[in-house]
């Protein structure tokens, strides 16, 4: 659910793992061996499944998931994906970036389809998502599902369906380059709350104006 893995497994019980920023499951031949990046290993004779450099990892009874995943969102991507819950759970935030962010919102949108989100919606990140129109918080949960959608189907995150080294998206990762769009300096910014700050690449000139923590 949103970024959380649950692999259920026949004796009752769901192996859930989160992978953070580095890590990854692979599969393997029965002939591979866990490393010492290895935290979870699921096999039959034949495929192995290697659980590498994982944030998170617990093992429950399937009918306790809700112990670990049910405080999400919207799944952006799952069955029960609504739009409208979602859009509605973004005005709780301070500012839209951050509401974005937050899984207990909507579950599955990390830093990058967030801001390549708002930089397509024109939507400034430091926004009060509370006096956002309805219909604008919408436009930008409906983008994310798009996006995200989109991107499950390659190997290569991409947002300006270009899958090039270097083409891939729209403004995050290119601070100090030109705005594809508008041909202004993209910036990078902290946002959210203190303990839970994230960064945010932006275009001033499409998305109003530099912030006062912009790094550059």
């Amino acid at each position: 659910r949103g970024k959380h893995l649950l692999h259920r497994l026949d004796t009752g019980h769901t192996i859930h793992s989160h992978l953070r920023m580095e890590g990854q499951w692979r599969i393997e031949d029965g002939a591979a061996r866990p490393d010492a990046q290895t935290r979870a290993l699921l096999g039959t004779a034949r495929w192995v499944a290697l659980g590498q450099r994982l944030g998170m990892l617990d093992v429950v009874r399937t009918d306790a998931e809700h112990t670990l995943v049910g405080h999400l969102g919207p799944d952006v991507l799952g069955p029960d994906w609504n739009p409208t819950q979602a859009a509605a759970n973004l005005a709780r935030g301070e500012t839209i970036g951050a509401a974005l962010l937050d899984q207990t919102n909507l579950a599955g949108v990390g830093t990058l389809y967030a801001a390549e989100t708002l930089f397509l919606e024109r939507v400034d990140p430091w926004h009060s998502p509370a006096e956002l129109p309805d219909a604008v918080r919408l436009a930008i949960v409906e983008r994310a599902h798009r996006l995200l959608d989109a991107g499950r189907r390659h190997a290569v995150q991409s947002t300006t369906g270009n899958q090039r080294r270097g083409e891939t998206t729209w403004v995050h990762g290119r601070a100090g380059r030109p705005c594809r769009r508008c041909g202004g300096t993209v910036r990078v910014a902290m946002i959210g709350p203190p303990t839970r700050e994230r960064t945010m690449f932006y275009c001033p000139a499409c998305q109003g104006g530099v912030r006062p923590t912009s790094g550059r």
